[in-house]
């Protein structure tokens, strides 16, 4: 594993083989896919930057946006050599995976789309904005504490403690700006077109997410003629690639493998 640097994003470059392009989502890091790079082994080249603003990247001086998360990401490809990839994204990460395909179709390979989102509705942007406000004024901790408590389903919080420290501490280590400019970044996004869409997707939601629940994901797939199959996972919340790892990895496999 090395860590690289690129446009100022932190970089995790793991094994050989097809490259995966992995995109976290608001609160999230590199680390969001940890569970899946161990699971899969060598047999993928993983490539997973922390978006400007988030993890261990700078946070950029001026407005974060979509926009700029998709052009990030396709000149990371671009330095590291990748002509094609599997696309991986989670929450917010989806938004950027879903652009990155209609604006860079060549680019991607296939899309794997964990709490799948489109755009915020119109009440979720401005509780996007007070978040953000919250993040400079408060700082991370209280907005970590209600994350646990929103975004995990009842079975995690009861019965996989590690899990809910996990999101505890990937969301309140953040820096408070980049959180919020990242926030904010995520209130003005709009939807890419899914019918625009042309390769192989899977879409991956939890029976209890309440940011990205099941009925958007159905709704992604029908704008795709149905052509992308979702998976509803059991007892999950909104951090399915932790709250159920092992089904996770295994969902993936299928998807990198093309079944």
């Amino acid at each position: 594993m090395a860590t690289v640097t690129v446009d100022r994003m932190a970089v995790e470059v793991d094994g050989q083989g097809d490259p995966v392009l992995m995109i976290h989502g608001l609160g999230g890091t590199s680390n969001t896919y940890t569970p899946q790079v161990m699971g899969l082994g060598g047999r993928y080249r993983f490539i997973r930057p922390d978006l400007p603003g988030s993890g261990r990247s700078k946070t950029p001086d001026g407005a974060l946006s979509i926009g700029l998360f998709v052009a990030s990401v396709a000149k990371l490809c671009a330095v590291l050599g990748i002509e094609r990839a599997h696309v991986v994204g989670h929450s917010l990460g989806t938004i950027v995976a879903q652009h990155l395909a209609v604006e860079h179709p060549g680019l991607v390979r296939s899309l794997t789309l964990f709490g799948p989102l489109m755009a915020p509705a119109d009440a979720g942007r401005q509780g996007l904005r007070d978040r953000a406000a919250k993040a400079r004024d408060e700082g991370m901790a209280p907005i970590a504490d209600a994350i646990v408590q929103s975004s995990l389903s009842t079975d995690t919080r009861a019965s996989q403690p590690a899990v809910a420290a996990f999101v505890r501490e990937s969301v309140m280590r953040q820096c408070a700006e980049g959180y919020a400019k990242t926030c904010e970044a995520l209130a003005g996004a709009q939807a890419a077109d899914p019918s625009r869409i042309r390769v192989r997707t899977v879409l991956i939601a939890g029976d209890e997410d309440a940011v990205a629940p099941a009925s958007v994901a159905r709704t992604i797939s029908d704008r795709m003629n149905g052509a992308a199959p979702v998976r509803v996972l059991p007892r999950c919340g909104h951090w399915q690639t932790l709250e159920r790892a092992a089904d996770c990895t295994a969902i993936l496999r299928e998807a990198l493998q093309g079944r």
